[in-house]
């Protein structure tokens, strides 16, 4: 199942250096050339003990996945109201909280909110899934819902950088830039790692989605739901060959600029990236259009619905599909503008906020999983869903809920992760973790555990370190493998 990831980068030839190979390529041509033609191989770094990783750009061990799709659910979804049921929290709705209350976001806090929606068990397994996804719950015998995760944040953007990169700060490299350096693409016309604007980027902006100091080329393109995906994706020149003399002029003076200097990741990326966009001026609008869909497929993703934002959604879910049909490592959906610019984050009205967001995504991503499991994707693709915290289990105000790290829920599917159950739990009340808590570094390391890499050997020298994803914590949740 795994393609083969044996690099031909001009490094690996012993004896010759980029710098040296530039000189004798007459200005870098050759150089350029062949960086054109082997630009889309895996990037993966050597083994911080050198010997032990294998060749550079192979999985170092049988994956079980080659593609992660990132549900993104952008400010925080309530646990308790949608795949970890506390029949305590009904019964003491509007008494007084039984536990003692952590420091909140905006410290507003009121009484034990029981949930408005009610959980049933669905499919063979019984997993229990909120009335909240009627669609989503279809799929339970897929789902593997981790009901004891833990942030060490409780502030948007420091948690959403920690959820994407494993860091409270920006500037450390995403999760989707670590799995393209580790593995490269498969598609040298398409980027490894895509981000689809949903109309919502998250708290911390685009840092959520860099390379940090990776090299650039590992960076996510951000394409819109819409069409055209990029902007200037049409040539402006009135005959092909134009744009292409304009490339071998700009790639002439970049190598200039390489031979006299040496090897400079900014340069050397803006090359691979110049030459990545004019491939991508054919490749993008065939991926991300969805006209050539029959008319079942997008009616299994809603977009046929009486909703725009379902329909939006939908679209985005459609294109994960192609994308990673064509190779493409790593997608991240971000969240429409369903409940305005709140997102999940319910800090009052939490039933319209809940309702309206959970209708905008329910039926796309139940048919996403089912498009992948027909087309025999889903076994081959991890599909992630999770927000950067929970929600607190007593009331923010009188309509709200706070925002909460200590215990909150995300699920996965497919890619070599068991479906139909539930891994570790949350107190009674559904607002800390109680069992088996889960961390993100934990999420990280069984991510790329999942795509054939071993979290602990995958790293990066920077500053004069070995940097790693998962910094110096993770485990692989071996529990939750199939």
């Amino acid at each position: 199942m795994s393609p083969d990831f044996r690099s031909n980068r001009p490094s690996a030839i012993p004896g010759l250096s980029r710098r040296r190979l530039l000189m004798d390529s007459a200005l870098g041509f050759g150089a350029l050339a062949m960086n054109a033609l082997l630009g889309g191989t895996a990037h993966a770094a050597a083994s911080a003990n050198p010997g032990t990783s294998g060749q550079r750009g192979k999985p170092h061990h049988r994956p079980t996945a080659r593609n992660v799709i990132f549900l993104y659910m952008d400010g925080g979804v309530s646990q308790v109201d949608t795949f970890d049921p506390k029949p305590r929290l009904t019964r003491e709705d509007g008494k007084p909280f039984g536990l003692h209350m952590e420091p909140t976001q905006f410290e507003d806090n009121g009484a034990t909110l029981g949930s408005p929606w009610a959980f049933r068990p669905r499919g063979q397994s019984g997993l229990p899934v909120s009335e909240l996804f009627p669609q989503v719950g279809s799929r339970a015998d897929d789902l593997c819902v981790i009901r004891s995760m833990v942030s060490r944040f409780s502030e948007h953007n420091a948690a959403n950088y920690f959820l994407h990169s494993g860091s409270g700060m920006a500037g450390r490299p995403s999760m989707g830039a670590w799995t393209t350096y580790g593995l490269g693409t498969e598609n040298r016309d398409l980027p490894g790692y895509v981000v689809l604007d949903g109309g919502l980027i998250p708290s911390g902006g685009v840092d959520c989605f860099g390379p940090g100091f990776l090299p650039a080329s590992h960076q996510a393109s951000l394409l819109r739901n819409d069409l055209p995906a990029l902007a200037n994706i049409q040539p402006l020149e009135t005959a092909p060959g134009l744009q292409r003399d304009k490339l071998t002029s700009v790639r002439a003076l970049d190598a200039a600029a390489l031979t006299r200097l040496g090897s400079h990741d900014a340069l050397e990326a803006a090359i691979a990236n110049a030459e990545l966009a004019y491939r991508m001026q054919m490749s993008v609008p065939e991926a991300t259009s969805i006209h050539g869909e029959s008319e079942a497929t997008r009616r299994l993703y809603g977009l046929d619905s009486t909703s725009e934002h379902t329909r939006s959604y939908g679209r985005q879910c459609l294109v994960a599909r192609r994308l990673i049909e064509r190779g493409v490592r790593f997608v991240e959906l971000t969240c429409t503008r369903a409940h305005g610019n709140s997102r999940w984050d319910a800090h009052g009205d939490l039933r319209n906020n809940h309702s309206i967001n959970a209708r905008a995504i329910d039926q796309p991503i139940a048919g996403l999983l089912t498009d992948l499991k027909a087309r025999g994707l889903l076994d081959e693709t991890v599909v992630l869903w999770s927000g950067e915290f929970g929600r607190t289990p007593f009331a923010q105000g009188r309509d709200g809920r706070d925002h909460n790290p200590h215990g909150f829920s995300l699920w996965m599917a497919g890619g070599g992760v068991r479906g139909g159950m539930a891994y570790g739990s949350t107190d009674e009340y559904g607002y800390k973790a109680a069992e088996n808590p889960v961390e993100i570094h934990d999420l990280h390391a069984t991510l790329l555990h999942l795509l054939g890499l071993d979290h602990e050997r995958l790293t990066h020298r920077f500053g004069g370190r070995d940097y790693r994803l998962t910094d110096v914590h993770g485990r692989v949740i071996q529990a939750v493998l199939a």
